[in-house]
């Protein structure tokens, strides 16, 4: 099992950015792929970005989605068992609450369903 924590939510203005962090206890860390999703108010939660257990390969929303083109970045850090989500040029649309998750596998998962482990969210607040 994997128990997770995501911080570095907050308040801040549109242009502005922000590095959300998900730390994992438990076993072995870098056994798992990471995800992030975000629920926004009054709205289903959605997929945001994955990363495989080493960090090689990312797949992100914009994928098929101009909503986070070229403005979100994951990385990890295993030594850390912590998984980051870089955030730029954040606009009053990406106010939502960030969740991050995690599942046992050497791929990268873009589902709700393909995670098993999720953490309690970070709020982010983009003021215009």
């Amino acid at each position: 099992q994997v128990q997770l924590v995501e911080s570095g939510g907050g308040v801040v203005q549109t242009g502005g950015s922000l590095r959300l962090s998900c730390a994992a206890s438990g076993r072995s860390f870098s056994s798992y792929a990471m995800g992030w999703f975000r629920q926004a108010p009054g709205k289903e939660r959605e997929f945001v970005a994955a990363i495989s257990w080493n960090g090689a390969m990312t797949y992100y929303a914009d994928s098929y989605t101009d909503s986070v083109k070229g403005r979100f970045t994951i990385f990890r850090d295993n030594a850390k068992n912590t998984v980051y989500l870089q955030i730029n040029s954040l606009k009053p649309e990406d106010t939502a609450v960030y969740y991050c998750a995690a599942e046992i596998g050497s791929y990268y998962y873009t589902k709700e369903y393909e995670y098993d482990y999720w953490g309690q969210g970070t709020q982010v607040t983009v003021s215009s």
